[in-house]
């Protein structure tokens, strides 16, 4: 019995551990789309909250305390943000578009939860 508990144990440690390697390689995804000039390009608009990134624009606000939004209301602001809260934007609809995937979509939110 002792075995088959430390068994189930480090089953669920090695889980946590590679769902954690892949949640940091998707973040970096995200911050490789978002920085991109052929892909997201959202730092042609937007500096981020506490990190030096090369070339950031000023079109756009800072992006900070984006950890605390919902995953959803990020995926949707990328989507398509004229459709997202009523917000009056000059954001152009990545997702509607078809200029991100969705499963770019999901990188850049990834990377977004990192901004605090």
């Amino acid at each position: 019995m002792k075995v088959a508990n430390k068994l189930l144990i480090a089953t669920a440690v090695s889980g946590l551990l590679v769902s954690n390697v892949f949640a940091d390689s998707l973040a970096d995804q995200g911050k490789k789309i978002y920085s991109n000039n052929k892909q997201g390009n959202c730092i042609a608009c937007h500096a981020v909250n506490g990190q030096t990134l090369d070339g950031p624009g000023s079109l756009g606000p800072v992006l900070t305390g984006l950890s605390y939004w919902p995953e959803e209301e990020l995926y949707k602001m990328i989507y398509n943000p004229y459709e997202s809260k009523g917000h009056i934007t000059a954001m152009p609809a990545f997702g509607k578009n078809g200029w991100l995937s969705d499963s770019e979509i999901k990188a850049v939110v990834a990377f977004l939860k990192t901004i605090n």
